[in-house]
């Protein structure tokens, strides 16, 4: 203690101010940590409700939302259930905590399915999924969740005023699923499983048709499938070879790179030799 009244002695003037307001600061700081702490513990839930709004109001979210979620058993049934179910998913939404606020959005539109909020909890439900979206280079299944969700809510609001947004991000999602369905097929290609690469990309082509990506996939399922065919059990190469020919006619009619046209040909000339010499 003599060391501090030493050194705050010794201060200049202008830092001897600083230093007071710091320690004042501190002071109330504590004291409001105090004075929230008792409140979380007391049992007046009607002022833990206002301070709970009074907070949520001022954007101190961190605090509402431990007050909100101390009130939800209690009122649970009661009056004011629905605002705080409500105000609960909004503070963890506005703090950026989209998991549990996409959570309570959901729960909130279970409980009060007749509420007038009910449109805007399914669609902050759904879009708390989608904020949760990773890159297409990671797992998908929030991305597809998302997109089952936004496209829940565009068949039961389909007039909605978030309807623009609503198709700008499932268009988005669906963009990042594409690619990731065409990752998935090129790497069993590149890894040399060829009848999964094959299924794969037959799949990839049917479902994205439109795909930028479509030549790429339909030339790699045409050099799966040979593969695949030259290297199976002599019961079955016919069959696959020939089926390999089935899919060239595909092939050359969707595609224009030379390069791929070019290897296709070969490929297809060296499966009509293979299936002639099995016909000797």
């Amino acid at each position: 203690m003599r060391a501090i009244r030493e050194l705050f002695v010794s201060l200049h003037p202008m830092k001897k101010a600083l230093f007071i307001l710091n320690i004042l600061a501190t002071c109330l700081l504590l004291t409001g940590c105090n004075k929230f702490d008792k409140l979380l513990k007391s049992n007046d839930y009607d002022l833990k409700y206002q301070a709970a709004m009074q907070y949520y109001n001022e954007n101190n979210f961190s605090k509402a939302i431990q007050l909100f979620e101390n009130l939800t058993l209690h009122y649970r049934g009661r009056e004011h259930a629905e605002e705080i179910s409500w105000y609960y998913a909004q503070s963890l939404y506005q703090e950026g905590d989209y998991y549990m606020a996409g959570y309570q959005f959901k729960r909130f539109a279970r409980q009060f399915p007749y509420s007038e909020r009910i449109e805007e909890a399914a669609y902050l439900s759904a879009y708390c999924k989608y904020m949760q979206s990773p890159s297409y280079t990671l797992d998908q299944s929030l991305t597809k969740e998302a997109v089952e969700e936004f496209e829940t809510f565009a068949e039961r609001w389909p007039r909605s005023t978030h309807m623009p947004e609503v198709n700008r991000y499932l268009d988005e999602m669906r963009v990042k699923l594409m690619k990731k369905d065409y990752e998935i097929a090129y790497g069993y290609y590149f890894i040399e499983e060829y009848h999964a690469a094959y299924e794969s990309l037959k799949n990839f082509i049917n479902l994205y048709p439109e795909a930028p990506m479509r030549e790429d996939a339909m030339f790699y399922m045409l050099v799966s499938g040979y593969q695949y065919a030259i290297n199976s059990r002599e019961e079955k190469k016919r069959e696959r070879l020939q089926q390999v020919t089935n899919d060239f006619d595909r092939v050359v009619s969707g595609i224009s790179n030379a390069k791929y046209l070019t290897e296709a040909q070969d490929i297809y000339n060296k499966t009509r030799a293979e299936l002639a010499k099995m016909e000797k």
